[in-house]
């Protein structure tokens, strides 16, 4: 990566623990496609709910040659978005699928209609 990776708690304290985690995700991202320019992250808990735990966000901004690469998963009161882990993983997940898209777009490995 050309830029250093950016990583923003918003509504919460920085932990340790998610920062590595985002470290390792980003990593992995890095072998779908090698020309990874900048990456940005942002973890977000917004607001408390009362009838059940915290929700968190989470926004990638990943930069690849000729194209912004943006996931945006937000909580939409999925409960399992308690967990800020599993929070990263779906955001992560979304961004390979979207890399892997790109990347086989980009080779002309995608057929034609």
């Amino acid at each position: 990566m050309q830029i250093p990776l950016q990583i923003t708690f918003r509504g919460l304290q920085h932990s340790d623990a998610v920062e590595e985690k985002i470290r390792e995700k980003v990593a992995k991202l890095e072998h779908y496609h090698e020309g990874i320019t900048s990456c940005r992250v942002l973890v977000e808990s917004p607001h408390k709910h009362h009838a059940q735990g915290r929700l968190f966000h989470v926004r990638l901004d990943i930069s690849v040659p000729g194209k912004e690469i943006v996931v945006k998963l937000e909580a939409n009161d999925k409960r399992e978005h308690e967990d800020i882990f599993i929070a990263l993983r779906d955001a992560f997940e979304a961004a390979r699928r979207q890399i892997k898209e790109y990347t086989q777009r980009h080779r002309h490995q995608v057929k034609s209609h």
